[in-house]
């Protein structure tokens, strides 16, 4: 087990080499001439990046001070989003470089005038000259012819007479120097400049994508969580219950990046839709009671006039669940720690999260729902999608989920989605309904790429209405 762990743990960090020093070769090497100050500032930007968030992460896991984690968090996980889209921009612009090199290649040569064509000797020998034109004296023609050995004029040098030079040869049709066959100079963009200058337009395009996207997917979890409604027909829901609403909210994940601001819109959003019963379905926090119990706070004015209930998720269990139960049940929210109420037109229940296993605190179904009357409607509330599986042996008519995040960072949404039965939203599995939860949150990176936050209404509908 030692040995898959540590072959994993390999794979896993040379993964992360290569692919961090294939974005440093493309976003910073290959746009630069040679090695210099551009190509030092882009390793400390790369290698910082990502020492910031992997101090980040083992900060919050390691219970390290709270200020220490809201220092390291905010650049650190940040870094994490920005170079998953770094390297997927980088690697879309492996399609379009040659495109835009062989776009320039061609441009280069549309530019270059058609070479004129050229004489033969004959065709110069045959031109004829108008009468009575002399042919040109040319200055190599003597005044007069002078005997061998003849003195020469006064002022004449003694210099004895060297030939001249033979000219070079012509070849038809060959290039003058400086010049590409067939026309003038070479464009600006000669082949090493055209590299570059493709390379910084692929790299300065990628960053912009990269970085806009990862601003835009920060925008809309820190503005706070939009509102979805649902409608869900249950069969033994009675005609008194229809249009019974239920606020569901899951993974708020308060904690060194979000606090007690992003817990007062959550809060506030819950309270406009004015539902009838609120369920809080775990990951509500990401540390402990003592560094987190200001930022939970708000969570004392949420209003229903059924109240507010809440079961655990797994990161409770990273940050002291029995501590956080106390916690909110001191704010007013009512725990179900594997526990059923009974409604005035149904049962409500809810049950641990696996991650409880550990501590002697899983789920327990039968404990939460094994002596109840099966003829009235049961809604379930369970933090991870995967718990629908005893959810429909033990005859409950919905489970409430969270946990999947819709997958937060795309392509993470193909993970997820791998991962649980449902990613998001309604799915039915037998007589049993599950709705998936997207959250209201973020865990690591404040960001969400197509998978938008949300406070979900989950409005009841009786079949008997």
């Amino acid at each position: 087990m030692v040995v898959v762990f540590a072959l994993v743990a390999l794979a896993v960090v040379s993964v992360l080499v290569a692919s961090n020093w294939y974005l440093w070769r493309r976003l910073f090497r290959d746009t630069t001439r040679g090695p210099g100050p551009v190509r030092r500032i882009g390793a400390v930007v790369v290698a910082g990046g990502w020492a910031l968030a992997v101090g980040a992460l083992v900060a919050e896991r390691a219970g390290a001070p709270f200020r220490l984690q809201q220092v390291l968090a905010w650049p650190g996980f940040l870094w994490l989003a920005l170079s998953i889209y770094l390297l997927l921009a980088v690697l879309a612009g492996e399609v379009v470089r040659p495109l835009l090199r062989r776009f320039l290649e061609r441009r280069a040569a549309a530019r270059r005038p058609e070479p004129e064509p050229l004489r033969s000797p004959a065709a110069a020998d045959t031109t004829r000259i108008p009468a009575g034109t002399a042919p040109p004296r040319t200055t190599e023609t003597p005044e007069a012819t002078e005997p061998p050995g003849a003195p020469r004029a006064s002022g004449t040098s003694d210099v004895p007479d060297v030939p001249d030079a033979p000219d070079a040869p012509e070849t038809p049709g060959a290039p003058a120097p400086g010049s590409t066959a067939g026309g003038p100079p070479e464009s600006p963009l000669a082949l090493p400049s055209r590299r570059l200058f493709v390379s910084r337009v692929v790299a300065g395009a990628a960053a912009a994508a990269a970085v806009g996207t990862v601003g835009y997917g920060t925008y809309g979890v820190l503005n706070g969580p939009t509102v979805k409604r649902v409608t869900v027909p249950l069969a033994k829901l009675p005609r008194a219950a229809h249009g019974f609403r239920i606020a569901v909210v899951s993974d708020v994940h308060l904690g060194p990046v979000l606090g007690r601001g992003f817990a007062q819109k959550v809060v506030d959003t819950i309270n406009s839709t004015q539902p009838d019963l609120i369920a809080v379905v775990g990951d509500l926090v990401d540390g402990s009671v003592k560094d987190l119990g200001p930022a939970a706070a708000p969570l004392a004015q949420l209003k229903a006039r059924h109240g507010a209930y809440f079961v655990t998720g797994n990161h409770e269990y990273f940050s002291g669940a029995e501590q956080w139960v106390a916690e909110v049940r001191r704010l007013g929210l009512i725990p179900l720690e594997n526990a059923r109420t009974e409604l005035p037109h149904f049962d409500l229940a809810g049950v641990n999260d696996v991650a409880g296993e550990d501590e002697g605190q899983g789920p327990d179904y039968a404990k939460a729902l094994g002596d109840r009357d099966r003829a009235r409607a049961c809604v379930l509330l369970a933090h991870q999608p995967v718990q629908i599986h005893d959810a429909v042996d033990h005859g409950v008519d919905l489970q409430l989920s969270g946990h999947t995040h819709g997958g937060q960072l795309w392509p993470g949404n193909l993970v997820a989605g791998a991962a649980n039965p449902t990613l998001a939203g309604l799915e039915r599995y037998g007589d049993t309904q599950l709705y998936v939860s997207r959250g209201a949150g973020a865990w690591g990176p404040p960001t969400r790429v197509g998978a938008e936050s949300d406070v979900t209404v989950i409005e009841l509908a009786s079949l008997q209405a």
